[in-house]
């Protein structure tokens, strides 16, 4: 009579156990799947997916030291290399960001400090082409293409001259803005920019993040420095979650292993936007990029060839109030996966604007990634 019973006691005891383990099973969580990967006889510094197709495009430097554009496209499980364009410089970033969906023009920065706007399907000559910086173009954004934010379609680039400069296609030679160092100040080495705030025709920001750790924040409606701040490492990458809305959240991040989550809905008058930093990435983290169907999902690469997925959280309040009772920012995060891909960094990231869960990434192994992440729609 015995067994029965102490059968039953222990059938209900590991259902316990198994409810509990599928529920913190790993595999409930997302998943980050390596689905095809392509070496390259070059070194790659950027990778951008091509709007509305399959389409990617690498983006880097022949070892003698010319630049090289190469188009990929995704057929049946692996890259297939659509056409190969050498220029005379090497390339070091890209976007689309000020071209329209019918156009899909590529602006580009070189170590040259030239910036170019290519059409790719006749490649040999830039339709647009100036000398924008005295070094090196390290980042260069767009806004007010691909119906993507609203007012001119811009291009913002950061350079090594620490000059921070945004261009309008549509005017020759002169950039329509140009955030430099006052006469007297050290110029530091810009290696990011991102615009945001363009949610109507009037608001737009810029944001850069420089060598030294500083953070600033143009305004590029009153030509001011809207906030500044300094986060001790060296700022590889800042993003806003989405361009074409009223500023919510920025991500940056920087040497030494550690990003922050910035809160950029409220504005504190003295202690600027309130931050969330992490530290559980191994040495670098090169780059972030925001899911474009759900913008509270980013992806960050690693020094140590690692991607991590991570969610935001928002709190019960969006604001909280100090001690004067002045209204401040309240972020929050929580980890979602993380794998590693390469023995090499990581070094540029970008998701598909099209399909949810497709991810292309470069490294400095020489290599082009693209990664299909499940289980977003659930998150």
């Amino acid at each position: 009579m015995w067994w029965p019973t102490a059968h039953a006691r222990w059938s209900r005891r590991e259902w316990r156990l198994a409810e509990a383990a599928m529920s913190s099973s790993p595999l409930e969580k997302p998943q980050i799947i390596a689905h095809t990967q392509q070496g390259l006889n070059y070194t790659v510094f950027d990778c951008k997916w091509v709007p509305s197709s399959a389409r990617l495009l690498c983006l880097g430097s022949f070892p003698r030291g010319t630049g090289v554009i190469q188009l990929y496209e995704l057929q049946g499980g692996r890259l297939s290399l659509l056409r190969e364009i050498e220029k005379s410089k090497p390339i070091k970033c890209g976007t689309f960001g000020a071209s329209s969906l019918q156009q899909r023009y590529l602006a580009t920065g070189d170590f040259g400090g030239n910036l170019h706007i290519w059409n790719l399907e006749a490649p040999e000559l830039p339709v647009y082409s100036v000398k924008g910086h005295q070094e090196i173009i390290n980042s260069i954004d767009g806004v007010g293409g691909l119906g993507i934010g609203e007012g001119a379609p811009e291009i913002v680039t950061g350079s090594r001259d620490g000059t921070v400069k945004v261009w309008d296609p549509r005017q020759k030679d002169f950039p329509v803005a140009n955030m430099e160092p006052a006469q007297g100040e050290s110029k530091r080495d810009c290696w990011t920019v991102a615009f945001g705030n363009a949610y109507n025709q009037d608001e737009r920001v810029v944001c850069a993040g420089y060598d030294n750790g500083d953070i600033k924040l143009f305004d590029l409606k009153n030509m001011t420095l809207r906030w500044e701040t300094n986060i001790k490492n060296g700022v590889c990458s800042v993003e806003f979650d989405r361009k074409d809305i009223n500023m919510n959240k920025l991500v940056a991040t920087s040497l030494e292993g550690k990003f922050h989550v910035f809160d950029m809905r409220t504005q504190h008058p003295t202690k600027g936007f309130a931050s969330l930093s992490e530290k559980k990435i191994k040495l670098t983290v090169w780059e972030s990029g925001t899911l474009p169907q759900n913008r509270d999902i980013f992806v960050t690469s690693g020094g140590a060839g690692n991607l991590h997925l991570w969610k935001y959280d928002y709190p019960g309040k969006l604001q909280k109030k100090d001690s004067e009772g002045r209204e401040m920012g309240w972020p929050l995060g929580q980890p979602l996966q993380n794998v590693t891909l390469s023995t090499q960094p990581i070094s540029s990231l970008d998701w598909s604007p099209d399909k949810r869960g497709l991810c292309a990434c470069s490294s400095f192994d020489q290599t082009v990634r693209v990664l299909i992440v499940t289980k977003l729609n659930r998150v």
